[in-house]
């Protein structure tokens, strides 16, 4: 199929005129010769599908369910609102519930059905986190860094553990950044470190940051800690949740200029995402949803109720340039997922998933592999 009079935002993070093509499920002719038959799309913004790659559940489903229809439920709404990769996100629990649940995301990852986003990598949140900033995982289950544990519900689903996430104060917490850092990202998570704690899982092999602000100490000019840390370092990349809830616009902007191109959008989103107010629940505690904000029982903040296409338009309306947001939603995530050759921008060669959208980044339709959603 082709496209043309197109708004298309492109490898180099600008909009630019022009038309593209979809064979066989990927991109060609992206920016090429127009061609006479193609739809005319009469102006009309085409946007990469967005990356989540911290998403813990939506529609009522929870990844670490380990139930198959739930988290096709969960990759059918993330399509539906142009979230068209998704690495599916545990919490704190213990290995036996980890490992079906991954076993789940390796199912669903191969055998994509129409009409469900791509499960492109797992998201490991916990359990080696601090029992001070485990915020709303569950401290029953927290663990030291454990190699042999990783390795084999990595092994397990066929190594589709794109992140793991600890904290770099735990007992061998560097040691098992260097390992594991060359099979898969490892992130500064749900953590209480000092900046030299900090810079010591960075030089062990750590290069991101989890939903930056929340659960880890905040910048200080005497304490900087793990923002200070890994703002410093070109390779270190950051999540943001900016959902309106957890982070003040004011930070929202302030972690833009502390991590220049190396923002990454997410949702932290839980089951309560996509549904109506009231009581849900996480990782086994009770949450209560009101608006977008999602509690504990002691007012603990919990995961969100926003699905990344909404953060995503959130943070162009508190002041950050829309071309800077789409790469922190697209581009970004995929880098760090290690797949920027197949999906996070409309290049060609790379799957045709798309989203059309008016001036506004209101969704018009939303194309997976060329398919309509």
């Amino acid at each position: 199929m082709d496209f043309k009079n197109a708004m298309v935002y492109t490898e180099d993070f600008r909009f630019r005129l022009g038309c593209f093509s979809v064979e066989k499920g990927r991109f060609t002719n992206v920016l090429g010769q127009e061609r006479p038959e193609a739809v005319d799309l009469e102006g009309a913004y085409v946007i990469p599908g967005l990356v989540d790659i911290h998403t813990h559940g939506n529609s009522g489903a929870d990844f670490s369910d380990a139930d198959e229809p739930g988290l096709r439920r969960m990759a059918a709404y993330n399509a539906r609102n142009g979230v068209t990769s998704f690495a599916p996100t545990s919490m704190t629990l213990p290995y036996e519930v980890l490992s079906k649940a991954f076993a789940v995301g390796r199912k669903v990852a191969d055998t994509r059905a129409p009409g469900e986003a791509r499960v492109v990598g797992i998201n490991m949140e916990g359990p080696f986190f601090s029992e001070k900033r485990k915020g709303a995982q569950n401290a029953a289950y927290l663990q030291n860094p454990d190699l042999e544990a990783f390795t084999a519900l990595n092994q397990a689903c066929g190594g589709l553990i794109k992140l793991v996430d600890l904290a770099p104060e735990l007992p061998g917490a560097a040691e098992f950044a260097k390992h594991v850092s060359k099979i898969c990202k490892v992130s500064i998570a749900h953590t209480d470190c000092t900046y030299e704690q900090a810079v010591a899982l960075l030089d062990a092999g750590a290069s991101h940051l989890t939903h930056l602000y929340n659960a880890m100490p905040g910048i200080h000019h005497r304490t900087p800690g793990p923002i200070g840390a890994g703002s410093e370092r070109e390779k270190v990349y950051a999540e943001l949740i900016c959902d309106g809830v957890h982070i003040h616009p004011s930070a929202v902007r302030m972690a833009f200029r502390l991590f220049p191109g190396r923002i990454c959008l997410i949702s932290d989103s839980m089951r309560a995402c996509g549904m109506p107010e009231g009581e849900s629940d996480l990782g086994g505690q009770k949450v209560y949803i009101k608006g977008r904000k999602a509690t504990l029982a002691d007012g603990t903040i919990a995961g969100s109720a926003t699905n990344l296409f909404d953060c995503m338009t959130t943070a162009v309306s508190f002041g950050i340039p829309a071309e800077e947001a789409l790469r922190a939603a697209t581009w970004n995530p995929a880098h760090e997922l290690g797949l920027l050759e197949e999906i996070g921008s409309i290049q060609n060669g790379k799957w045709a998933d798309f989203v059309v959208c008016d001036g506004h980044f209101l969704r018009k339709k939303v194309y997976i592999g060329g398919e309509p959603v």
